[in-house]
């Protein structure tokens, strides 16, 4: 080393130069092997990343694709609703034209009862008149030989003779009078026998319509309980025990005072009434149960029920954003409103048929204990309270305390509301 004017000799002696050499090997050795890390490290991070894009695509489009599928079901669950109110609109409709019609037969029927009646009556002031006509007759012919009472003898008119005259004149009219009212009775009896059989086939076309109309309304709605495993004949008994609408089952129809048989049309009536007495149950059932989504506004489904990480995922889990609100799904008594362990902010309701439902992870209540709510009513706002990974609804279905797919509810109901 020179400095100025001075020279200086520094002298390693060869073990710290073997020292040194190490320690300088092995720092190059560990640049080369961090570097090789650290490049192998970005690489395999680089992957997994572009993995976890594709993977992440792959589920928003599962999702999106879900999601359009949920919109489809929803907009034909609005159709099928939309047909069901216009089948009962115009079941209704029917069935005023039906009474309508039966009180015009009835009309009808008790007009040509009068009708008859006047004419048997014409028949025989028909006959009496004939009757006192050909007596008439008679009497002046006997007086043309043997003087009547009063009769002067002379060649003039007898006051007599002319009464006769009048009165059998008066009489003929009288016969043809009666005569013409019989024939024009006779076409008014064909005319309304012609105007009953019309309405016949009319109400005939009536039945036939409701008949079917009802067909078409129960049959989805017996698909529907029958898929969410409620036996539909329990479950009218079950709602006509504890029937509480207005008005009561509709009962059946009677055309007759006097003990009669039914008629045909009276028990095809009879029968639609049935029908439409089954359809109000069923109606009533349908309010009771947990048919419907206790969302109304655009989500996604990001756990179903079943086993989940080893544990037994009791419910369905919705997600939307924060403060979605939350709806009842039936008709029913809250029995909880408020925080429970690992559901956070939870809702308990208690419907009819042993069912309830629970609604958990909510951010807001809208209801208390005790409280009657019916469906559709707002319970609820979206959040992530308790044991929760992020903002969702997890909703449950339980059937005399055991838990069941909620999804059998609503995919039972799809094709009906």
């Amino acid at each position: 080393m020179r400095s100025d004017t001075d020279t200086r000799f520094i002298r390693l002696r060869p073990a710290t130069q073997l020292i040194a050499f190490t320690g300088a090997s092995a720092i190059v050795a560990w640049a080369i092997i961090a570097t090789a890390v650290l490049v192998m490290d970005s690489i395999g991070s680089g992957n997994f990343r572009e993995q976890a894009k594709r993977d992440q695509r792959t589920y928003e489009a599962r999702l999106n694709a879900l999601e359009d599928e949920r919109d489809k079901r929803a907009e034909e669950a609005l159709a099928a609703q939309n047909r069901f109110n216009s089948a009962l609109e115009q079941i209704s409709v029917m069935q005023t034209e039906l009474l309508s019609s039966e009180t015009r037969r009835r009309e009808l029927e008790t007009g040509i009862e009068v009708i008859q009646s006047t004419l048997r009556r014409t028949m025989k002031d028909r006959d009496s008149a004939r009757n006192e006509a050909e007596q008439l007759a008679q009497a002046i012919e006997n007086s043309g030989d043997t003087p009547l009472p009063g009769q002067s003898g002379n060649t003039g008119e007898d006051p007599m003779v002319e009464f006769l005259s009048s009165q059998l004149a008066a009489t003929a009219q009288e016969r043809d009078q009666v005569t013409a009212d019989a024939q024009d009775a006779l076409l008014r009896a064909d005319e309304m026998a012609t105007q009953i059989r019309l309405m016949q086939d009319q109400n005939d076309q009536i039945f036939r319509q409701l008949e079917e109309a009802m067909a078409i309304s129960v049959e989805p709605l017996d698909k529907m309980f029958s898929a969410a495993g409620m036996n539909p004949d329990n479950l009218i008994a079950t709602v006509r025990s504890g029937y509480s609408g207005q008005g009561g089952p509709m009962m059946p129809l009677s055309f007759s005072t006097r003990g009669e048989e039914p008629s045909a049309d009276a028990r095809r009536a009879n029968g639609i009434l049935r029908g439409m007495d089954k359809l109000n149950l069923y109606r009533i059932a349908a309010q009771k149960a947990p048919f419907a989504m206790p969302l109304k506004s655009s989500f996604r489904y990001t756990s179903g029920f079943g086993m989940r990480w080893g544990r037994m995922h009791s419910g369905t889990d919705f997600a939307a954003p924060h403060g979605t609100p939350i709806y009842s799904t039936a008709d029913g008594v809250v029995v909880h409103a408020g925080w429970q362990s690992g559901y956070g902010r939870l809702v308990k309701i208690q419907h009819e048929f042993g069912i309830e439902t629970r609604y958990a992870h909510n951010s807001k209540l809208f209801v208390k204990k005790g409280q009657r709510v019916s469906r559709g009513q707002k319970i609820s706002a979206m959040g992530s309270t308790g044991r929760s990974t992020g903002t969702h609804l997890h909703y449950e279905v339980r059937v005399g305390g055991k838990a069941v797919n909620p999804m059998i509810y609503i995919k039972a109901a799809r094709d009906v509301f």
